[in-house]
């Protein structure tokens, strides 16, 4: 065995001994409000899949017809023989849907950031990040020479105060950079107050609506149009993978951005591009958004009842106000504690832990979709309450709400 095999073998070993080593869970059908795992089914409480659009039949069908008419895949990079019509039509519709006069596809929510810090930020910038903000938000950060600012967590006093220190530093570019929704908690980004600061001090503002996009705004637009700040927020990247229900980022702002991220978004010029069922896919799903805004008010109608539901046994679910609803326990094993527990009983909803959230914020995060149905979530109720008396929890039921929400 070679020493770099030895030390991984070591590593690994050190993995297990800490309890942070876990098999990947292995779905045997769709990805679904209710999944097959091991032969069993299981109410799905995991999947950032929140309109259902992953089985919608629109989607699956634009799919099917492009792979027919465009092939499996585009063959090449974007800016070599990788853009097909398909592409650049994808793209014109989401600048569209975002209310912008441009946009442009990459692999991955995670890709579009690295792409659009890398490209806009140099040596001499700076960059102003909410300390809680997504690790794809970090390592594009890290990459970069800009000079990094912190602030605490939707910290309006901190971050003013970052901006003056990068404006004192001499700053050529500054860029806000924050979550529209945190992925780990589940609450918005006070974004009105980051813009106001931000044009206070001549600064940009970036943000990350992969947990917004089909959740907030009309029809799912996002963060940006959830508050009205259309034409004040100079980058928008989103996801094409969670409430779209297909795979993807993109990345949402002048036609300026766009042309430097395809001369210098380093993701993008080096990753082979979309398939074209993928293209299509896409394209369904911002007409299913437009056209069914109703699985958006079913995704906020579970999100309700099902939060009212935990809050009504006992549960603490933090400072969440979207449909990412955590179950905070406090230890990382306590953590997967519950989440066994929970299995026990059908349901599919994993623990979260250190290093991802503080020591003692351990939790099992959950996310309802249009797809639940409320008996689904009833279930899911009941074995949240069997299993928290399982391992031990001490709560406090509120007497004024019914288990099940209102």
């Amino acid at each position: 065995m070679s020493d770099f095999e030895e030390s991984l073998g070591s590593e690994m070993d050190q993995l297990r001994g800490e309890g942070r080593w876990h098999p990947l869970t292995i779905l045997e059908g769709p990805q679904d409000a209710e999944v097959e795992i091991d032969g069993k089914r299981f109410i799905n409480l995991c999947s950032n899949n929140y309109l259902g659009l992953n089985t919608h039949p629109h989607l699956i069908e634009a799919a099917i017809a492009a792979t027919k008419k465009w092939g499996a895949g585009s063959g090449a990079v974007r800016t070599i023989a990788g853009t097909q019509s398909l592409h650049e039509e994808l793209e014109r519709k989401l600048a569209q849907f975002k209310g912008t006069p441009a946009a442009l596809t990459l692999q991955s929510g995670f890709t579009a950031n690295l792409a659009v810090l890398g490209a806009v930020l140099g040596d001499g910038d700076a960059v102003v990040s909410d300390e809680l903000n997504h690790a794809s938000i970090i390592d594009g950060i890290r990459l970069t020479k800009a000079r990094r600012y912190l602030f605490p967590h939707k910290d309006m006093g901190g971050l003013e105060q970052r901006l003056q220190e990068a404006r004192r530093d001499g700053a050529r570019r500054i860029l806000v950079v924050s979550d529209g929704v945190f992925s780990m908690d589940g609450d918005i980004a006070p974004l009105p107050e980051i813009v106001q600061l931000a044009e206070a001090h001549g600064a940009a503002v970036m943000v990350d609506d992969a947990h917004a996009s089909g959740v907030l705004g009309r029809n799912g637009r996002g963060s940006v149009d959830h508050f009205g700040l259309d034409g004040r927020v100079q980058v928008q990247v989103g996801t094409l993978s969670k409430a779209v229900g297909v795979l993807g980022g993109y990345v949402a702002g002048s036609q300026d951005l766009r042309d430097i991220l395809i001369h210098s978004g380093r993701p993008f010029l080096f990753s082979t591009s979309h398939p074209p069922a993928v293209v299509a896919a896409c394209m369904a799903a911002l007409e299913v958004m437009e056209s069914e805004p109703e699985l958006q008010v079913k995704l906020w109608d579970n999100a309700r009842y099902f939060k009212a539901g935990l809050e009504a046994l006992g549960f603490d679910c933090g400072a969440s106000e979207t449909p990412i609803t955590p179950v905070i326990v406090g230890s990382a094993e306590r953590a997967v504690d519950l989440s066994q527990e929970l299995r026990k009983r059908g349901i599919f909803a994993t623990a979260i832990g250190f290093p991802t959230v503080a020591k003692d914020r351990g939790r099992v995060r959950t996310i309802v979709t249009a797809a639940h149905t409320t008996e689904q979530l009833d279930r899911a109720l009941q074995a949240f309450a069997e299993a928290g008396q399982a391992i031990g929890l001490e709560l406090a039921p509120s007497p004024s709400t019914p288990v099940g929400g209102s």
